[in-house]
């Protein structure tokens, strides 16, 4: 029925809620630790939005061509090899289950230390909140797509509003001191280039998630339409958000302080409410880290849907209840494996350069996927279909943004890139293994 169809505004907070995690309120932290200046800061971030924004119309244009569910594995399968696709598409499975985990700790610390100030015990109560977030949004998506993306446009409204809330300390007065640069030699040129990918790879981290939403392409409402302008709205809304949440860092916190700022948010509310602020903040940021968990935990289970509608997964991934339909296997699976990863997760700073790297693999190969499919003249036949102007230069600047996001973490973490670069082998290799087993004769 159309009317269980996701609509436009479904589609733009999706992709508001895949982009704005906690990235935001933790992310500025690591960009100004890497820039030499704070115009280095500024551009790095600018320089992400458009990358995101090429990478945003490539996208659109992929998932018009194709537009269906489960489609990051699909297209991966018909325009590579299944093998590719089930490698790349278990990374980001197990990239995103760990993320969620991670995020839901950084919500589950603001709200533990509010409500558990001073406690003994205040790790295993910030595991036991994490849990129950995890655990109460496994429900509301067994309730059905539907009622999953209302709840999700109520949890991303609190995001953006929390978002326009920490920027109107803007306009408090209270700035912090300028920051007086200690005089050093001019970098060179590949110095320079160095620090400018390192602070790539936090940025990228914050403006990730928003390819995911082809996953949704067979659930949306005229998808050739309304999937392009769904990943337009949504991106230059973040755009807009992260520029302007950066630029009240800047002003009221200052770059000096923000190099080694422990909680950017709760200061920017400080200098609004004083303590009552850090409060109220607390409450806000853990809602929103609810949105976060809630769209990885509709999204992730559409893919592994694919690949068991590939036959590379057992078929019982792909069963959907008759009355809501619902992924419920495949929704459970993935929600086993962020509980998990939530149990055995590592903080922000050291997962960022793995997730990345990893990250950095498939989006260029994702976003590649878009010349083969105009070569072999996918989607030509569908009326009105999204076509992106100014190709190939859009799929190409994202591309070698990527690639080089992915050297530059080669260079300065390589035990990051070959440790995740052997996972994806495994991956690779699990493939043919499991295709093995899968053609050997059943035991009688």
């Amino acid at each position: 029925m159309k009317s269980s169809r996701l609509n436009l505004f479904d589609l733009t907070m999706i992709v508001v809620s895949l982009v704005i995690g906690m990235g935001i309120f933790r992310a500025p932290v690591n960009v100004a630790r890497q820039a030499y200046s704070a115009d280095m800061f500024f551009i790095a971030w600018i320089t992400g939005g458009l990358v995101a924004l090429c990478g945003a119309l490539t996208y659109a244009e992929i998932g018009s061509r194709y537009p269906v569910t489960g489609g990051y594995y699909k297209i991966f399968s018909y325009c590579y090899h299944p093998s590719i696709a089930f490698a790349i598409n278990c990374i980001i499975l197990v990239s995103n289950a760990a993320s969620l985990a991670g995020v839901a700790l950084i919500g589950s610390e603001y709200l533990a230390n509010v409500l558990f100030q001073g406690h003994s015990n205040i790790n295993s109560i910030k595991l036991v909140i994490s849990t129950i977030a995890v655990i109460v949004f496994y429900g509301v998506n067994l309730l059905g797509l539907k009622m999953s993306a209302r709840t999700q446009n109520v949890l991303t409204v609190i995001k953006i509003g929390l978002v326009i809330f920490l920027i109107s300390a803007l306009f408090t007065g209270d700035y912090a001191t300028p920051f007086t640069p200690v005089s050093v030699a001019e970098p060179d040129i590949m110095s320079t280039l160095k620090a400018f990918g390192a602070c790539l790879v936090a940025v990228s981290f914050t403006y990730g998630g928003y390819q995911q939403t082809i996953n949704f392409g067979g659930e949306v409402q005229n998808p050739s339409k309304i999937l392009p302008k769904g990943i337009f709205f949504g991106i230059a809304i973040i755009m807009l958000l992260y520029i302007t949440i950066n630029y009240t860092y800047y002003k009221v916190i200052g770059f000096g302080n923000l190099k080694e700022a422990q909680s950017i948010a709760a200061i920017l509310a400080g200098k609004l409410f004083g303590e009552r602020g850090f409060t109220i903040l607390s409450v806000l940021l853990f809602l929103s880290v609810l949105a976060y968990v809630n769209v990885l935990l509709m999204s992730n289970p559409r893919v592994m849907y694919a690949m068991s509608d590939e036959g590379v997964l057992p078929g019982v991934f792909k069963k959907v209840t008759l009355k809501r339909n619902v992924i419920v296997v495949s929704l459970s699976a993935f929600t086993a494996l962020c509980l998990v990863t939530l149990f055995y997760g590592k903080t922000f700073d050291e997962i960022l350069d793995h997730t990345i790297f990893l990250d950095s693999i498939g989006m260029a190969t994702s976003a590649a996927t878009i010349f083969i499919l105009r070569k072999r003249g996918v989607g030509e036949d569908i009326r009105n279909s999204y076509r992106m102007k100014l190709y190939p230069l859009l799929p190409v600047i994202f591309i070698a943004a990527y690639l080089f996001v992915g050297t530059s973490i080669a260079i300065n973490s390589p035990k990051a890139a070959w440790v995740s670069a052997l996972v994806f082998a495994i991956f690779f290799v699990l493939y043919f293994v499991l295709r093995v087993f899968r053609k050997s004769p059943q035991p009688n």
